[in-house]
């Protein structure tokens, strides 16, 4: 299961940034990537535990980078958490709570983003859960929540958002996918709409690049989130299981929600004004190399 994985609000901590965080717009002392633009992430609420996940983290990079940014989650108190990050270092943040599942939640999300700030530059399809299971043992109903909130919430968002970006000619969605869409790990429904959301990328880079829309997508590897240690229990295993996630990469380092941030923030940005239709991988690697080929710094998980 990859870090983006495991719950509806998205993948965020309630921990303050850690020291990996992208610096302040203070500190960089000049004019942030996405100065003047308007952002809307869902999913950019706090999942309870230590570190930061990508929601969260996108949300905090693009307004260090001088977005206004509308933080939408079901749960509305966990994406006050990241609004008040936002307003502590400076920024502009809007929370809204939404079930995007909903059609008209995501109406009045985009409603309320251009109700405040005049417009919508910026959407990022950050909503993700996951859950074990192959085809055969998945059940219609884990099948069916799987695609609604992976999938749906992506369609639905965007079918909102992109005649507002029409409408002024210019526009950026980024979708967070995963690795998963791309290699197996158990995981058949959320694999499956991680992989559809790449398809989905691909036809609306056809069909909006003409009204000035780029679409792309993320497609997270194994990084450590609060949502990932929230399906773990605390343990020898779970630290090992850490351990691994670093060591299957060929950097051997740690990934987290920041590096989706950036990711995303760039992807969103006038930096990345002639790339569309376009999937990053953000996995330190593991798409380029086979397992046999990390066997030597990997290990069996030790017994609980």
């Amino acid at each position: 299961m990859t870090g983006d994985a495991a719950q509806r609000s998205g993948a965020a901590g309630t921990d303050e940034p850690d020291p990996e965080g992208a610096p302040t717009k203070e500190v960089q002392g000049k004019q942030g990537r996405l100065e003047g633009k308007v952002a809307i992430v869902t999913g950019a609420g706090s999942t309870p535990g230590p570190g930061v996940g990508t929601g969260k983290a996108t949300a905090i990079v693009m307004a260090r980078e001088g977005a206004k940014v509308v933080c939408v989650d079901l749960y509305p108190e966990r994406a006050e958490e990241t609004k008040a990050v936002i307003e502590g270092e400076g920024g502009t943040a809007l929370v809204v709570a939404a079930d995007c599942t909903s059609s008209s939640d995501c109406e009045a999300m985009v409603a309320s983003a251009v109700d405040t700030f005049g417009t919508v530059d910026v959407l990022v399809n950050n909503i993700g859960l996951a859950a074990l299971g192959t085809v055969v043992d998945t059940t219609e109903e884990a099948w069916d929540r799987a695609l609604s909130i992976n999938l749906r919430t992506a369609f639905l968002a965007s079918k909102h958002a992109v005649p507002v970006m029409a409408a002024q000619g210019s526009g950026s969605i980024v979708m967070i996918s995963s690795i998963s869409a791309l290699r197996g790990d158990g995981t058949v429904a959320y694999s499956a709409a991680k992989g559809a959301l790449l398809a989905m990328t691909v036809d609306m880079a056809y069909s909006h690049g003409r009204d000035g829309i780029r679409v792309n997508a993320i497609a997270p590897g194994h990084i450590t989130t609060p949502m990932v240690h929230s399906v773990s229990q605390p343990g020898p295993a779970a630290a090992f299981m850490d351990q691994m996630r670093s060591e299957a990469g060929l950097l051997g380092t740690p990934g987290t929600g920041w590096d989706v941030g950036w990711a995303a923030a760039f992807l969103a940005s006038d930096e990345a004004r002639w790339i569309t239709g376009a999937t990053l991988p953000v996995e330190s690697g593991v798409l380029s190399v086979t397992p046999l080929l990390m066997a030597g710094h990997l290990r069996a998980v030790p017994a609980p």
